[in-house]
């Protein structure tokens, strides 16, 4: 593995090593380090950091659903036609081009599942592309970003068999 990708790896894991723990963890100098990430940002490649937030351990928590759509393209209008325009709205979080029998993949987030309808139905139906669109609210969320919320508890139950 190059040492871009060991490094990218490394700051998907976590985001908040500091230049000198990763010059530690993958034998590089420090200088490089900050070069490498600076050559990475400049590219385009590293776009963020963010935090994995547990919204479950938190006291108030955003209503987020997962959105299937469907498109019809026609001779002037493509995927990223689409794409840009629906990725202007702060409430979508992430916007995917996806196999299969839908389009599009929507993560939105807003205040109240209210709040997550009237953006569908006022914002993203109504683009003149849009021929369907199914929501799936989130109940849960297990794992982000490949972090495992795990409460720390075991499951006292006994188990029972037949």
């Amino acid at each position: 593995m190059d040492a871009r990708t060991e490094l990218l790896g490394l700051l998907r894991e976590n985001a908040r090593y500091t230049i000198s723990d990763l010059a530690r963890l993958t034998d590089l100098p420090e200088a490089t380090i900050e070069a490498t990430i600076a050559d990475l940002e400049d590219e385009g490649v590293l776009r963020g950091y963010q935090a994995v937030v547990d919204w479950g351990q938190y006291d108030s928590e955003p209503v987020r659903a997962n959105v299937e759509l469907n498109v019809t393209l026609d001779h002037e209008t493509g995927y990223d036609d689409i794409a840009t325009r629906l990725a202007k709205f702060d409430e979508i979080r992430a916007l995917r081009l996806v196999s299969g029998d839908y389009d599009f993949e929507l993560e939105v987030e807003a205040d109240s599942m209210s709040a997550v309808s009237r953006f569908i139905s006022e914002q993203v139906a109504p683009v003149p592309e849009v021929t369907q669109t199914v929501t799936h609210y989130v109940m849960e969320s297990y794992k982000e970003n490949g972090v495992v919320f795990d409460d720390g508890h075991d499951d006292d139950r006994l188990s029972v068999t037949p």
